[in-house]
């Protein structure tokens, strides 16, 4: 890059996680694929029959099926013609002729049927299949503890398993049984040659074996043009999203990126455009090439025919026979071979999927444990959390009780581990060392489900759900019996002052939050602030952590959010906020640095002290009083 002019390209995206195993498959040779293909196909059946065993009994075995009529239907074609080229008036030959025409009538029709059934089977097998992969992902991904999201490779293996692994897993069964289908095809129509005239089967596979290797080639080529050309597709598609998207339109006028971004943009179109030109010249070429050694095969084939024919040592009924065959088995062994390329590319993403499921199952907590029906008192001893590929702990030896009726709150500039902490008081993460306890029992012996369920979190970073309001506000406790005592949904939002602002919304709390959506709505940050509070309250846990509940609200809220914190005192509270005026009547303020408790007491007995809370208080403090 120049400061006087910049010139250099758009920086490369990173390839998306479906191209994961794009260079592998590229540099595999086809003969290194085959050698692959029958534990592939196993493993495709396997998954097949899990989904549903009729549907795939049907779906294979139809397709054999039909491979034996292919077979039947040639020995009738060959009988047929066989009567017809006999010697006699040809009424006679064709009379002759009639059983055998019949049968490769019906061999021709069964054949036609079986295949439309084995297709039937065969689709419904793929939604099956989703339905199977997709459910055991999700209920993977939602049971594993939360800690397994901060480690990179599991996030990315996730990636790779959600995005494109989890896709192939149906494509991996219907290429498969395409292969087999295409496979039979070729062994069906060997076998009727075997049968009719054994010395023709060389003629099959020299005539089919020229359109195979051109197949292999065009595939193969066409594959690594287009690897070549993904890091283009990619910025090229960056730059269109910058040229035609609402959000950047302002500071594309207000720079005048116009040319900038359209150079570029001109730039990766005339190289694309030049390598396809390239590459249907090439394909051009091969195809030429496979066309004439294919022609050629093919007067190989009838040279050798004609030879045979005049020397007496096949029957014109077999020779005619043999080139029906031949066209059949080109058909089928190009199918087997592009199934074969396919089902090897989706044998390796779906090999994604299977690897992150045996990860997962690593990552699921102990579901065996003592029920939790509340706790008088909670108590942390020398505990410590580290994330992993980090140096430092993010909370290192803290000791602190919470009983069932106070408020606590944690203190400290950012990133001092107060949110961590928070997160180790939920439960959320365990503790890489220490202890803590509820009411003198480790909660690694407590059902973690259970012990959950006497939690709520209201978080600074909250997400969006595409749900109504009132959905938003439920799913706090979705699961709460109707014999519970609890918050309704106006409770709690009336609690967070959401109520008012929910009634004015078009459809009341039954409006969809979300613009993508018919009819739908977004709230600003403050409002979404508030629903989440509504959230919270709507929870009635025993336990309510509040990780920055007011950053978003303006000061009537924040003080209605406060007042409702302090209205309950059977419940314990821990509040973390950096508007240190909403501490002063918390029972315990710990004051957290670099991961470390340095300063505990009361309001007044920190401020009597020199540290960390007293300057924090007064920083605020002498903002209001200028």
């Amino acid at each position: 890059m120049s400061i006087d002019g910049y010139d250099e390209e758009i920086p490369e995206l990173e390839a998306p996680d479906w191209l994961h195993h794009t260079k592998d498959f590229v540099n595999t040779g086809f003969w290194a694929v085959a050698r692959r293909l029958p534990a592939i196909v196993r493993e495709a059946v396997g998954l097949a029959w899990r989904a549903n065993p009729r549907d795939t009994v049907a779906a294979i075995g139809l397709n054999l099926l039909a491979g034996v009529l292919t077979t039947l239907g040639l020995l009738a074609t060959a009988g047929v013609l066989r009567e017809l080229f006999a010697a006699g008036p040809t009424p006679d030959r064709v009379r002759a002729a009639l059983p055998a025409l019949i049968a490769a009538a019906l061999a021709t029709m069964a054949r036609g049927g079986l295949t439309i059934a084995a297709g039937w089977a065969q689709a419904r097998i793929a939604p099956q299949i989703n339905y199977t992969v997709e459910l055991r992902l999700y209920e993977a991904t939602t049971a594993v503890r939360l800690a397994a999201f901060d480690d990179a490779g599991f996030a990315e293996e996730m990636d790779r398993a959600r995005d494109r692994g989890m896709l192939e897993a149906a494509s991996i069964v219907d290429t498969t049984v395409n292969l087999i289908t295409g496979v039979v095809g070729v062994v069906a129509t060997a076998a009727a040659v075997a049968v009719i005239e054994p010395v023709l089967l060389p003629c099959l596979f020299l005539s089919a074996l020229p359109a195979a290797v051109t197949a292999v080639r065009m595939a193969r080529r066409e594959y690594i043009a287009l690897l070549a050309r993904i890091t283009r597709h990619r910025r090229r598609w960056m730059l269109g999203h910058l040229m035609a998207n609402r959000h950047t339109a302002a500071e594309v006028r207000t720079y005048q990126m116009r040319g900038f971004l359209l150079a570029q943009y001109r730039r990766i179109m005339d190289v694309d455009t030049a390598e396809r030109l390239d590459l249907a010249r090439q394909q051009t070429g091969t195809r030429l090439a496979g066309a004439s050694l294919t022609g050629l095969a093919g007067f190989a084939v009838y040279v050798l025919l004609g030879l045979l024919l005049l020397r007496g040592e096949i029957p014109l009924a077999a020779a005619a026979t043999a080139l029906l065959a031949i066209q059949s088995a080109r058909m089928s062994l190009n199918n087997a071979i592009y199934a074969a390329n396919q089902v090897y590319e989706d044998a390796l993403y779906y090999g994604d999927y299977r690897d992150f499921l045996e990860r997962a199952r690593q990552q699921l907590p102990n579901e065996a444990g003592h029920p939790v029906d509340g706790f008088e008192e909670i108590r942390l001893d020398d505990v410590c959390l580290h994330y992993p590929d980090t140096d430092a702990p993010a909370v290192d030896g803290v000791s602190l009780t919470l009983r069932r009726g106070e408020v606590i709150a944690l203190v400290g500039e950012n990133g001092s581990g107060k949110s961590s902490l928070a997160k180790l008081i939920a439960g959320l993460y365990a503790p890489s060392a220490g202890r803590i306890t509820w009411d003198g029992v480790d909660t690694g012996d407590l059902d973690p489900r259970s012990l959950a369920a006497q939690v709520g979190v209201i978080s600074q970073d909250w997400w969006k759900f595409p749900f109504t309001a009132g959905q938003n506000i439920h799913i706090g406790r979705h699961d709460r019996a109707p014999e519970h005592v609890g918050p309704s949904i106006t409770d709690a939002a009336t609690a967070a002052s959401a109520h008012g602002m929910i009634s004015e919304l078009p459809y009341g709390y039954d409006t969809l939050l979300n613009r993508q959506f018919k009819n739908g709505q977004d709230l600003s940050g403050g409002q979404w602030q508030r629903l989440v509070s509504a959230r919270g309250f709507y929870r009635d846990a025993a336990l309510l952590i509040c990780d920055e509940p007011s950053s978003a609200l303006d000061a009537r809220a924040e003080h209605a959010v406060f007042q409702q914190l302090r209205a309950r005192p059977d419940r314990a509270i821990v509040l973390i906020t950096h508007r240190l005026a909403n501490v002063r009547h918390a029972d315990h303020i710990y004051v957290l640095h670099e991961g470390r408790v340095v300063q505990h007491g009361g309001h007044d007995r920190l401020m009597a002290e020199e540290g960390i809370y007293r300057e924090l208080f007064n920083l605020q403090a002498s903002g209001y009083a200028a």
